[in-house]
C-alpha cells in the first residue's frame, strides 16, 4: 500500500515536471520562436471560429433547403412563391428563384404582345441571371473557408521555422559553451518539438474541416445546379412553344 502511494506520488510529481518543464521551454524560448508560436495559436483559434461558425451555417442552409424545395414543389403558381418568399430568407435556392422571377416579370412587362412567346435570347438571359445568382450564393459559403486551407497547407511550415530556428540556437550554445551536455542543447530541441507540435495541432483540424466543408459545398452546388435546370424547365413549358 505504502509502495503504491509513493509509485502514485511520484508519477504525480512527474507529470507536474513535465507540464512545468513544457510551459518553461515556452517563456525562456527566443523572441523569434515565441512569436512562431502566437502565430500558430492565433491561426488555430481563428480556425476553429470559423469551424464552428460555417458548421452551423452549413446545417441551417440544408434545412432551408429542404424546407424551400417542399414548399416549391407543392406551390400552384410561381406568382405563389414569390410571396411567400420572405419566409426563406436563409435559403439560397430561394435567393436564385428570387432572382429568376425578377427577370421573368422583367421580360413579361417588356412583351408588346402579352401573349407571345419568349424568344430563345430571352431564355438565355434567365439562364444567365439564375447562373449569376448560383455563384453569387456559393462564393458566400466559401467565404472564410480559405483561411483554413491557408492554415491547413502552412501551419506545418511555420512550426518547421520555429522547429529550425530552436535547433540553430542549441547549436549556438553549442559553439559558445564548447560543450554538447544535454542542459546546454535540451532547451533549444524542446523549443523545437513545441512549436512543430503546435504546427500540426493548427493544420490538422484546419485540412480536415476544409475537405468536409468542401465535400458539402459541392453537394450544395449539385442543388443549385438541378434547381435552376428545374426552374427553367418550368419556365419553358409554360412561356415557350415547342
Amino acid at each position: 500500500m505504502i509502495n503504491l502511494i509513493l509509485s502514485q506520488s511520484y508519477a504525480t510529481e512527474e507529470a507536474i515536471k513535465v507540464q512545468t518543464g513544457a510551459w518553461h521551454a515556452i517563456m525562456s524560448a527566443s523572441p523569434v520562436v515565441q512569436l512562431t508560436l502566437i502565430l500558430l495559436v492565433t491561426m488555430s483559434v481563428v480556425s476553429w471560429a470559423i469551424i464552428f461558425h460555417k458548421k452551423k451555417e452549413f446545417q441551417k442552409v440544408s434545412a432551408e433547403n429542404a424546407k424551400f424545395l417542399d414548399f416549391f414543389w407543392e406551390a400552384k403558381s410561381l406568382d405563389e412563391i414569390h410571396r411567400e418568399l420572405r419566409k426563406y430568407k436563409e435559403s439560397p435556392l430561394a435567393e436564385i428563384f428570387q432572382s429568376g422571377y425578377k427577370e421573368l416579370i422583367k421580360i413579361v412587362e417588356n412583351k408588346k404582345n402579352p401573349k407571345s412567346q419568349f424568344s430563345v435570347s430571352q431564355i438565355d438571359n434567365i439562364q444567365r441571371v439564375l447562373r449569376n445568382s448560383s455563384d453569387r450564393e456559393m462564393n458566400l459559403l466559401e467565404n472564410k473557408l480559405n483561411f483554413l486551407a491557408t492554415t491547413g497547407s502552412t501551419g506545418p511550415f511555420i512550426g518547421l521555422f520555429g522547429t529550425v530556428w530552436g535547433i540553430m540556437g542549441s547549436f549556438q550554445k553549442i559553439g559558445a559553451t564548447g560543450s554538447a551536455n544535454l542542459a546546454v542543447v535540451a532547451p533549444g530541441i524542446s523549443e523545437a518539438l513545441i512549436a512543430t507540435a503546435i504546427g500540426l495541432l493548427a493544420a490538422i483540424p484546419a485540412v480536415i474541416f476544409y475537405n468536409h466543408f468542401s465535400t458539402k459545398l459541392n453537394s450544395i452546388d449539385m442543388d443549385l445546379a438541378q434547381f435552376q435546370s428545374d426552374l427553367l424547365n418550368i419556365i419553358r413549358r409554360n412561356f415557350v412553344l415547342d
